[in-house]
């Protein structure tokens, strides 16, 4: 309903949009209201399907409750990490619910890293963890170069979220799943520490 007012409103819109001036001024509802909100049809229906693909897999071991509250803490954290990284860039802005779908899609790899996935332009099946790898350094290449009309680093701070959240409550999986979870939070780390000047 908010993304459909937002459609209609361009006030309401930019009201509630993630903006750095704005939020950095104290509109800290920015943070969580962006998140609502969508740049149009397109853009709210690829979140509400990639939301339909993952997140059964999520609520099933983590329940319902603990789904939403790595929702909400991926949608926070990707917003956070969007305003560290751009903290510079007063007139940035961004809209949509990236940090929170990113932040589910990698709770779900996490908890099934062996499932198989196709990405539309390589109709191979490949192991969620290697997606999420491949995503991840996608998602870095994206924040260097300013790549796109994407919220990269939403992407990025979702998917350390949605990780770090899925560890907190199904902490038995770094037993089952060792070795790929060091492989999948590699790149993050040595991502932070080769920014931590910037980000901190």
């Amino acid at each position: 309903m908010i993304s459909l007012k937002g459609f209609k409103d361009q006030n309401f819109f930019n009201k509630y949009k993630f903006e750095i001036k704005s939020i950095l001024k104290g509109e800290k509802i920015r943070m969580f209201s962006s998140g609502f909100l969508h740049v149009d049809y397109n853009h709210l229906f690829l979140n509400l399907f990639t939301l339909y693909i993952f997140s059964d897999q999520v609520i099933g071991r983590v329940g319902a409750i603990n789904y939403l509250i790595i929702y909400i803490t991926s949608l926070y954290f990707g917003n956070y990490f969007s305003l560290k990284f751009h903290k510079k860039e007063p007139f940035y802005s961004a809209v949509g619910a990236s940090g929170a779908v990113t932040g589910i899609v990698y709770s779900s790899i996490i908890l099934y890293p062996e499932m198989k996935l196709i990405m539309i332009f390589l109709p191979i099946p490949l192991p969620a963890y290697i997606f999420g790898i491949a995503y991840l350094l996608y998602s870095i290449y994206g924040m260097n170069k300013s790549l796109g009309n994407i919220g990269h680093t939403a992407h990025f701070g979702g998917a350390i979220a949605g990780l770090c959240m899925t560890i907190l409550f199904k902490p038995e999986i770094v037993d089952e799943n060792f070795w790929i979870i060091i492989l999948m939070i590699s790149p993050i780390i040595l991502y932070l520490y080769n920014l931590k000047r910037k980000i901190l």
